[in-house]
């Protein structure tokens, strides 16, 4: 009883659990953006940039009460530079990912930006100085093993449209390793709104350069719900950051994959293949196998 009583204290006070918590969540919070997004581009084919801008402004919008809550307080800081760079490398991102999901399903999109971890694994030691032992590389191995058998780049229904979401994975992984250097030295707070007020405007410019389309009817509302669930979605992720080592968190990233395979199905019908159940195997066992190591790991050094 004493030691199932400790093991119950553990999963509540440790920081590698909560880094999980906060990804995992993020990461239910993006299926179901997912899902609205790709509905408004491929099924109501609604402009993709269009749909990239709005999503932000609403998301802005529902961040206001946010913001005078927290006082003009939130949006000061010593780093302005790092926060513009990081924002138009995540603009840029959205901008690739939106684009893809008006192309490819969702599983397959999902599938190509489980790319990321391997960025921002190898971004972490570079840049960061982040330790990353044999087990976190082995974890991002086998969860992108995963992904590639997923995906099958060698097959017919392979599409160069395919190749956004790998770019979107290369952009939010440098956007993600400038966060994790924010997140020591700034509040979560003020790194969500400098996101939020900075995405809107260069969002608005890849709008009008492409031609810019204003919503109306389901379409509106569906903008409006995508709004409320990217202000979710990117304060759990920086959370997830605060808590936990970049290296450490991102393979639970990998859990998006089923989280959207569901997602896909229940709403478009979308029906992967058998090889998408043997990755999403792989890719779960890494990440549960990654977070067991980390807890021992605190454990050790406590």
């Amino acid at each position: 009883m004493k030691d199932m009583s400790e093991t119950t204290q553990a999963l509540f006070t440790s920081r590698a659990m909560a880094g999980a918590a906060w990804m995992i969540l993020a990461g239910v919070a993006f299926a179901l953006l997912n899902v609205v997004t790709q509905w408004m581009t491929m099924q109501l084919g609604f402009s993709a940039t269009s749909t990239a801008f709005w999503q932000y402004a609403f998301a802005l919008v529902f961040s206001l009460p946010f913001l005078f809550r927290v006082g003009l307080s939130a949006m000061r800081t010593d780093y302005p530079w790092r926060h513009v760079v990081r924002v138009a490398l995540a603009a840029l991102g959205v901008g690739a990912w939106v684009s893809g999901l008006a192309s490819v399903p969702i599983w397959q999109a999902i599938a190509l930006v489980m790319t990321s971890p391997f960025f921002i694994i190898l971004g972490a030691r570079l840049f960061l100085g982040e330790r990353v032992g044999a087990a976190r590389w082995a974890a991002a191995a086998v969860g992108f093993a995963g992904a590639t058998i997923i995906l099958q780049p060698w097959s017919e229904s392979f599409t160069w449209a395919a190749l956004l979401p790998i770019l979107s994975a290369l952009l939010w992984g440098a956007s993600s390793l400038i966060t994790k250097s924010l997140t020591g030295i700034e509040r979560p707070e003020t790194i969500t709104v400098w996101l939020l007020v900075l995405l809107t405007p260069i969002n608005g410019v890849l709008a009008l350069s492409t031609g810019f389309a204003v919503p109306s009817g389901t379409i509106l509302a569906l903008l409006v719900l995508a709004g409320l669930l990217t202000v979710v979605a990117q304060y759990l992720l920086t959370l997830a950051y605060t808590v936990a080592d970049a290296a450490y968190v991102q393979p639970f990233d990998d859990l998006k994959l089923p989280l959207n395979v569901l997602a896909g199905w229940i709403v478009f019908g979308y029906a992967p293949s058998g090889y998408l159940w043997l990755g999403a195997v792989l890719i779960l066992g890494a990440s549960l196998f990654i977070m067991r190591n980390e807890m021992k790991r605190e454990r050790a050094t406590a």
